[in-house]
């Protein structure tokens, strides 16, 4: 290990920033790591291994397990090419650069699906450090993040965009026990049901009103 730190400190090695960001989510080990780094910086991508145990210090059956484990992780192949007519083993890295773009596809896609990102889409607007403190302070009182965001939809449905309206949408969800879609639903359905027994009392004609005999 000694020497794999000297050879960092005295080698300039590079790697993309978005394989040194995201090569923990993609279940590469630290170890693992260090082999790729010294991979992706080779001029020649043919496999040997006592190069690499001489180049970094390792024992050869470590080599061997760690690109092993990599390789049924898929994020390394190790193929046979023919190079200068002589058949040869070569080190695959395209596997590692695909699981990398798809891992930041997926972070694209969770931060585009969290609550602060739905609320800035509804609201139109960025939400101020304030606003995103009142989200959050929702969510730790015990509201979940499906019931801040359909409060969300509800006041944007009566046309207002305040959070102040918002927070008044949770206590009375609160207060009735509603923490779901569905329950919401029903409340708003029981709601339009008085609403119209209401008019009706209101529009029947009392005056008029005669009883046959």
């Amino acid at each position: 290990m000694n020497k794999v730190i000297e050879i960092l400190k005295n080698t300039n090695y590079q790697i993309p920033k978005e394989v040194l960001f995201n090569y923990k989510k993609i279940n590469i080990t630290d170890t693992e790591f260090i082999i790729l780094l010294y991979l992706i910086n080779q001029k020649s991508n043919i496999y040997n291994p006592k190069q690499i145990c001489n180049d970094l210090g390792l024992k050869i059956n470590e080599v061997l397990e760690i690109i092993n484990s990599l390789s049924e992780k898929n994020i390394l192949k190790i193929e046979i090419k023919k190079i200068n007519n002589i058949r040869s083993e070569v080190v695959n890295l395209d596997p590692l650069y695909e699981k990398i773009v798809l891992s930041l596809e997926e972070t694209k896609e969770d931060n585009n699906s969290n609550i602060y990102s739905i609320f800035e889409m509804e609201l139109g607007r960025p939400i101020s450090p304030m606003e995103c403190k009142l989200i959050g302070g929702w969510i730790d009182y015990g509201y979940s993040e499906e019931l801040v965001k359909l409060a969300l939809k509800e006041a944007i449905y009566n046309g207002v965009r305040g959070f102040r309206y918002i927070d008044t949408i949770l206590n009375e969800w609160g207060k009735k026990g509603i923490k779901t879609e569905e329950d919401v639903e029903k409340n708003r359905k029981d709601f339009r049901k008085k609403n119209t027994e209401k008019k009706e009392l209101f529009d029947y004609d009392w005056l008029n009103d005669t009883e046959d005999n």
